[in-house]
């Protein structure tokens, strides 16, 4: 199978930053899956089916990547899968101190776990799923920010709660 990573994350919702780093770990790893965590203690936007169908239409691209859930430890979840890579990106130095105790965590659970480090594209360093669900909650439009499918997505999700 050649060397396998993981880009773990909520991806609630996938965004452009999010994408972008897929892609530069497809050109850097024989196979990525992109594992969607269920995490019950955070409320999310899309759901897990949502969130897997979200990332599956824009994975397409990539022959080599692949979608799957994730609960509990990360570290359990890579032996599971025969890999030792985690994908992480950063966007900014404020991410810096709180990835590099991630992966220093994982590290200390598991010697063999290595932690790469992705940076977006420079059009993306600020981007932050919770600000795209902020701006498209208040009905602003986020199609720079995410796919045209998760554009839409949103739209009607927060269409749907509106009426509610």
């Amino acid at each position: 199978m050649g060397r396998i990573a993981i880009y773990p994350g909520s991806f609630d919702p996938l965004t452009r930053g999010h994408l972008d780093i897929i892609q530069r770990a497809s050109r850097l790893f024989d196979h990525v899956i992109v594992a969607v965590a269920n995490n019950s203690t955070k409320r999310q936007v899309f759901s897990v089916s949502e969130r897997l169908e979200i990332v599956e239409e824009a994975i397409r691209p990539f022959p080599n990547v692949d979608v799957d859930t994730i609960s509990g430890l990360l570290v359990d979840y890579l032996k599971a899968k025969k890999a030792r890579i985690l994908i992480r990106g950063l966007r900014a130095v404020s991410d810096m101190d709180y990835e590099f105790q991630l992966a220093s965590f994982n590290r200390r659970l598991s010697k063999d776990v290595e932690t790469v480090f992705l940076m977006p594209d420079d059009q993306y360093t600020y981007l932050a799923s919770s600000m795209v669900r902020e701006v498209a909650r208040l009905g602003a439009g986020t199609e720079q920010f995410v796919t045209p499918f998760v554009a839409r997505k949103l739209r009607l999700k927060f269409a749907k709660r509106a009426t509610q």
